[in-house]
């Protein structure tokens, strides 16, 4: 062997290589368990609304042990999100002593089945994802309920923009808007009218029989001192209206 030069190269590069991969994982070890390099400050990148520096504190008790180099990024993160006005998190490290938190928070758009379903105060944020959390009494009052089956709130929250926006050029905004078991849709007022708008019709579909009822409704009902109790919009050529009394 030794009177071969291209073996002994390839071994002294094969011996040089294991000492360097030995030498990395040795400073990985040290860098894992040394006690210093602790983390002394976590920073929030972004003012929040509804979150509490106290909140933020208690999930984060117990959680930054270990130094700079192996805090459980991924537990700090799933503990951070536990939090109930909190949508996600990123986590990162800033070197020598920093973890740094950028946290979105839920943005409520609407309230969720008002709770009766659950016991619970849902809400439904920009996304049209189901949260729970306090809002003041005040605060909630200004959002619109939304009910429906279980996993269709982003369906509901759509279609309450579209019908929103199909109303707006008369004056009328739903503050309430029902999904049924059965698949058929109801608006309420604030001013107790009810629109009934049933199922998804493939030849009479539910935005055109809205916006039929909206060109009509200046002249047909806009008038009137008082709104109607129910209007039937099911009619795939024209609609009902039932007044009080």
């Amino acid at each position: 062997m030794w009177h071969k030069p291209q073996l002994l190269n390839a071994l002294a590069d094969l011996l040089f290589a294991a000492a360097a991969a030995a030498l990395v994982v040795a400073a990985v070890v040290w860098a894992v368990r040394v006690p210093s390099l602790p983390i002394r400050q976590v920073v929030v990148t972004q003012e929040l609304r509804e979150v509490r520096r106290g909140e933020i504190e208690l999930a984060l008790a117990g959680m930054l042990r270990g130094n700079f180099f192996s805090v459980n990024l991924e537990a700090i993160r799933a503990s951070l999100e536990s939090l109930p006005w909190v949508r996600k998190v990123e986590v990162r490290r800033q070197w020598p002593a920093q973890l740094v938190l950028t946290i979105e928070e839920h943005r409520p758009v609407a309230r969720w089945d008002d709770g009766r379903a659950t016991g619970r105060n849902e809400l439904v944020n920009s996304y049209g994802e189901v949260f729970v959390a306090w809002l003041p009494e005040k605060a909630a009052a200004t959002l619109p309920v939304l009910y429906g089956p279980h996993g269709t709130a982003a369906e509901v929250l759509q279609r309450y923009a579209d019908f929103v926006g199909t109303l707006q050029p008369v004056g009328l905004k739903p503050q309430q808007l029902t999904l049924s078991p059965r698949l058929a849709w109801q608006m309420k007022f604030t001013d107790g009218m009810v629109i009934n708008l049933g199922r998804e019709q493939p030849k009479s579909p539910i935005g055109d029989r809205l916006s039929r009822f909206v060109g009509v409704y200046p002249a047909a009902l806009g008038g009137r001192p008082e709104q109607p109790v129910v209007v039937d919009l099911r009619y795939p050529n024209g609609f009902a209206v039932r007044n009080r009394g």
